[in-house]
């Protein structure tokens, strides 16, 4: 069985064959993308209880907290990514890279943005300097400056390697992100979930966020294997099969 799947991760490591493989899959991750927003948002509005604090201001809590969750998880995979290319040569490692970071850079902006609505009637004010707020401030300059570096430099493969460094980098931020509210005495709440300790919230609303998660998930490998296709046509232009797929007129189509 290790066998079987070590030859078929070399074998979708070629951009052709990824190309082909992520074309398949993008309709079913966008539909289970669709059908669970539509569900995750529905109970967020109509299901899930009011909170007896907060009030209703609190269900911006069912984007914002799976948005803090994304822009973190993408990171680490991004560096993940980051870290073969840099190591094996992996193209198709490069590209996955390249193709997470705009979608982690939004998660993180729709973090920051709506923890600042989450924050005015919660704190009275937008934004603080905050441990936790400062530092996803910066996962978001970190993602921005990957992406940057790779349109500076003309050579895709010295880009790739270049924000590579800085992906790796910038994986120590990720830790901070998460204990500063144990580590410093911020305003931030701590975490009501973890898997160390029993959830601080209702089971309604447990099951909303983890639904909006997993919908967020969805979207995001919908969103970065068309990303990835878009890539792999730019930089294997020059190669047969591309330029097949191009005299065909079906570049990004298959």
């Amino acid at each position: 069985m290790g066998f079987k799947n070590s030859i078929a991760w070399y074998y979708f490591s070629a951009p052709k064959n990824f190309y082909v493989l992520a074309g398949r899959l993008i309709p079913w991750f966008w539909g289970a993308a669709i059908v669970l927003l539509a569900v995750g948002l529905y109970m967020s509005f109509f299901v899930a209880p009011t909170d007896y604090k907060q009030g209703e201001s609190y269900r911006i809590i069912f984007v914002h907290v799976p948005a803090a969750w994304m822009s973190m998880f993408i990171y680490l995979l991004m560096a993940a990514y980051a870290i073969i290319g840099l190591s094996w040569k992996v193209r198709m490692a490069e590209m996955m890279a390249s193709a997470l970071a705009p979608t982690g850079a939004m998660f993180t902006f729709l973090a920051l943005w709506t923890g600042a609505f989450w924050g005015k009637p919660t704190w009275g004010t937008y934004w603080v300097w905050d441990a936790r707020l400062t530092s996803e401030l910066i996962l978001l300059f970190l993602y921005i400056g990957f992406m940057s570096l790779q349109s500076a430099i003309d050579d895709p493969r010295r880009a790739s390697r270049a924000s590579a460094l800085l992906a790796i980098v910038g994986v120590i931020n990720l830790p901070i992100i998460y204990w500063s509210v144990k580590w410093w005495n911020t305003l931030h709440q701590g975490a009501s979930v973890s898997p160390t300790m029993a959830p601080k919230m209702a089971s309604t609303m447990l099951t909303v966020m983890f639904i909006m998660a997993v919908a967020f998930w969805m979207y995001t490998i919908a969103v970065v294997l068309m990303r990835a296709r878009r890539i792999i046509l730019e930089r294997e232009r020059q190669t047969t099969w591309v330029m097949d797929l191009v005299k065909a007129g079906t570049g990004d189509k298959q």
